[in-house]
């Protein structure tokens, strides 16, 4: 027998088993009106509103339906209600520019835009079929009662599109299907040991990957899911403590705020010996892991993958066979990206480019077919990262062969922030890379020769960054600016950036942080 996966298993069940129990934990304080407390029931049913209104506004299987907000219980819904009635769930990265929103509706051919109130006047010059304005208009749901149309199952559908940047200028749409993001959901919550007597606290933006595919386990497991809407590290020990929170998804520089928090946090750290911290984006430094498990009492696990993996492809979490190490040599061995997860198959090139290959691959990349075409070949997926697989089993991630830089959990494109710098007129050459941060794994740093004329001073240096948060979303734009008289190139002309790298990069270990 073979029955199709879908996202409604998980909702499906969670209303079944456990529709008492509280389900979803809205954000309280937030520009709209929150929707509480909702048990697994009513979560289930909000969702199938959502979905009878679609089917009211004429949205069919497989049209776009976009999404733009913060954390919020809305947009948890949302996963289910979009998805699971066989529509696409297109999560949109908040912090963008208008521009680059309006490029990803008009990309992924939305029909519908749900907005965060926050958000509505930032994007009211789109042009999008119909919008709701989260939380401010409730006629995004359905009266109470309607039932929308049965949807059959189909796992090999798209179920969201989700845009991320990568080595071009324009971000590329993300395809997963429902057997991606099912496989993710269901691999992720074994490796992590989920289970119903688990609480879980939105840290992690839901738009990125979907949560991780969280939403998704954990609804599946019956777990009170407590919303966040933005990352403050004392408010995430206060949400530990009131909540009994057991189990985060978070950038490394969350964790670092969370122990800036810590040192000021009257009484016991809550959830000592608890709590565990899932982290990726980029490998913090092995002291931040040892912080993290002494000075907080939280388990530390490390994974590794990519928005076109759903994304779990490893996992590293504490062994037996570790217990007794030292506390540095153990958080090094913690460090590393993992071993692959339950049907992940990987292994290195020729380049030493890791390839890997499992059900949680993405189906292509939306109206890409070339992007596709260089990223699937021949059954292996190219994730444009090198890395080593020891004698163990165990990935470390080494260097990024994609101009890509991750910085605080966000991936930004270095391609993308050197367009900004050369529309400038004083910047006659310019790249952009990574360089080390403790507190968000890598910065952004601008190498710039001038044109003739302009001065490479602290003055210029300000304006190119402000240049850069003015044409492009604040969290691309360059921490810092070094002024060159020329860029390591080679003989036809091609930037080195390894070589450039490579000073601000001695004595690590690997070429990402």
């Amino acid at each position: 027998m073979i029955v199709p996966f879908s996202v409604t298993d998980f909702i499906e069940r969670a209303a079944a088993v456990y529709g008492e129990r509280p389900g979803f934990v809205d954000e309280p304080d937030q520009p709209a009106e929150s929707l509480g407390t909702l048990n697994y029931a009513e979560a289930y049913a909000l969702s199938r509103r959502q979905a009878a209104k679609l089917d009211e506004l004429g949205i069919g299987v497989g049209d776009r339906v976009a999404i733009l907000s913060h954390n919020s219980a809305r947009l948890l819904t949302s996963f289910f209600g979009v998805c699971g009635s066989g529509r696409v769930l297109v999560p949109i990265n908040f912090r963008l520019r208008p521009d680059e929103i309006s490029y990803i509706v008009a990309h992924s051919g939305a029909r519908v835009l749900y907005v965060d109130p926050e958000l509505v006047d930032s994007v009211r010059g789109i042009d999008v079929e119909h919008r709701f304005a989260l939380g401010e208009d409730e006629s995004m749901f359905a009266e109470a009662g309607v039932e929308p149309r049965a949807w059959e199952p189909d796992e090999n559908a798209t179920a969201t599109i989700n845009y991320t940047s990568g080595t071009t200028a324009r971000p590329k749409g993300v395809q997963l299907t429902h057997r991606n993001l099912w496989t993710n959901a269901v691999t992720f919550g074994l490796h992590a040991g989920v289970s119903d007597r688990d609480v879980y606290l939105h840290t992690l933006p839901m738009f990125h990957a979907n949560g991780w595919g969280m939403p998704f386990a954990m609804t599946g497991l019956g777990v009170p899911q407590v919303v966040l809407r933005k990352v403050d590290g004392a408010e995430i020990l206060r949400r530990v403590e009131q909540h009994g929170v057991t189990v985060m998804c978070a950038a490394p520089a969350v964790a670092a705020a969370v122990l800036d928090a810590a040192q000021d946090w009257e009484g016991e750290i809550p959830g000592r010996d608890r709590v565990r911290i899932i982290m990726a984006g980029a490998p913090p430094p092995t002291k931040t892991v040892v912080r993290v498990e002494e000075e907080l009492g939280w388990e530390f696990v490390q994974i590794y993958g990519l928005t076109e993996t759903s994304p779990l492809l490893t996992v590293n979490r504490g062994r037996a066979e570790w217990d007794d190490l030292p506390a540095e040599e153990r958080a090094a061995k913690l460090v590393r990206a993992g071993a692959p997860a339950i049907g992940v198959r990987l292994r290195t090139d020729e380049q030493g480019e890791v390839l890997a290959r499992s059900n949680v691959i993405l189906e292509g990349y939306w109206e890409r077919p070339d992007e596709t075409e260089k990223a699937l070949v021949d059954g292996w997926f190219h994730t444009g990262d090198g890395g080593v697989i020891g004698d163990d089993g165990y990935l470390t991630i080494s260097d990024r062969k994609k101009d890509v830089i991750i910085t605080g959990g966000e991936n930004v494109s270095s391609i993308e922030v050197e367009d900004v710098l050369f529309s400038h007129p004083a910047v006659a050459e310019v790249a952009v890379i990574g360089v080390p941060s403790e507190k968000w794994g890598e910065t952004i740093k601008a190498l710039v020769v001038l044109s003739d004329g302009a001065s490479g001073s602290p003055e210029m240096e300000s304006e190119l960054i402000a240049w850069c948060k003015d044409k492009a979303a604040g969290y691309k734009a360059p921490t810092s600016i070094e002024f060159r008289d020329e860029l390591a190139r080679t003989a036809t002309g091609k930037l080195q950036k390894f070589k450039l790298r490579q000073p601000y990069w001695e004595g690590q270990e690997r070429q990402v942080h």
